[in-house]
């Protein structure tokens, strides 16, 4: 009863937020900073990306589909005169995971921020990644944690020479995560797993992802690496393109657009003064503190998932 009631406490607060007193506008200069935005060639990632270019920051555009990044690019230059830089990643491949950073970081020493937005939600049940894990899991959280851990040294360093003293990894989560906890026998294709369904498996990735992020931020806060994940709220993006006919018209009612209102809270984490002190927090919209499902929290999960997450990658 204590998890439902804290979602349905969160679902009112988080789809009906007060306005923002905060607004991209408030950006800073990003001259001379260096950003990864995963799946940053559409909806939020993509408006995010066109944000941080404006405000003098190098962008990395890393997406699965060259054509369609390619395609955002082109967008990109016409509409702000910039170009980001494409990065080949398919998160649902941990092969292509590794060559994405190997790739970048023959290319740069210097990583201010890297935006862990890109995922999939409510895919078809048969669909799984690359090494044959759960899609959703597998993107939304073993993809990610691999392209973190990778490059690691390089957000270490590059705290070192920062004016406020810390790298930032910011990891998109939903308010969706309030309402599953992880169960490991749902991560790989089998009997538990095709009992379950699409939704279930979206919201358990959700919660991996604030239990990652909170562990990243218990391991690394002392090498002051910033840890972050949020809620980005109810925003009219493509990935509602798997929900079913009902689902479109219930969650139309509370969809906002991707601007003003879907970049807010990803650009504060990212680029506010004020956030480089919030190791560790979840955010919710527009631009506030929130209250993550408190199990997230416990090092115990936390210590649990990261040594599951630390093993399948191990041999890589």
């Amino acid at each position: 009863m204590g998890v439902l009631w804290d979602f349905v406490k969160s679902l009112v607060s988080e789809t009906f937020p007060p306005k923002p007193k905060w607004s991209p506008d408030q950006v800073p200069s990003l001259e001379g900073k260096v950003f990864i935005v995963t799946g940053g060639n559409s909806g939020i990632g993509l408006e995010t990306t066109k944000v941080l270019l404006s405000k003098g920051g190098k962008v990395y555009m890393a997406a699965r589909s060259e054509e369609k990044a390619r395609q955002a690019i082109s967008e990109i230059e016409k509409e702000i005169g910039k170009s980001p830089i494409f990065l080949k990643l398919d998160l649902a491949d941990l092969v292509s995971v590794k060559s994405a950073a190997e790739q970048f970081s023959s290319k740069e020493s210097r990583l201010d921020v890297l935006y862990n937005s890109g995922g999939v939600m409510t895919p078809p049940m048969a669909q799984l990644t690359k090494q044959g894990y759960d899609l959703q899991f597998g993107t939304n959280v073993l993809g990610h944690f691999y392209f973190t851990k990778l490059l690691l040294p390089t957000l270490i360093n590059t705290a070192a020479l920062t004016q406020d003293g810390s790298a930032r990894v910011i990891t998109i989560s939903s308010g969706a995560h309030h309402l599953h906890g992880i169960d490991y026998n749902l991560l790989t294709d089998g009997e538990t797993r095709a009992k379950s369904n699409p939704q279930t498996l979206y919201s358990q990735s959700k919660y991996g992802d604030v239990v990652f992020a909170r562990e990243l931020a218990r391991r690394y806060g002392n090498k002051r690496i910033v840890s972050i994940s949020l809620n980005p709220g109810n925003i009219d993006t493509n990935l509602q393109r798997n929900v079913s006919s009902t689902q479109k018209k219930i969650m139309g009612l509370m969809l906002y657009p991707v601007v003003p209102y879907g970049i807010t809270t990803h650009l504060w984490a990212g680029t506010a003064p004020e956030t480089s002190e919030f190791n560790g927090k979840f955010l919710v919209p527009w631009a506030r503190l929130g209250s993550p499902r408190k199990d997230t929290q416990d090092p115990k999960i936390g210590e649990e998932l990261w040594n599951w997450l630390e093993a399948q990658v191990v041999d890589l």
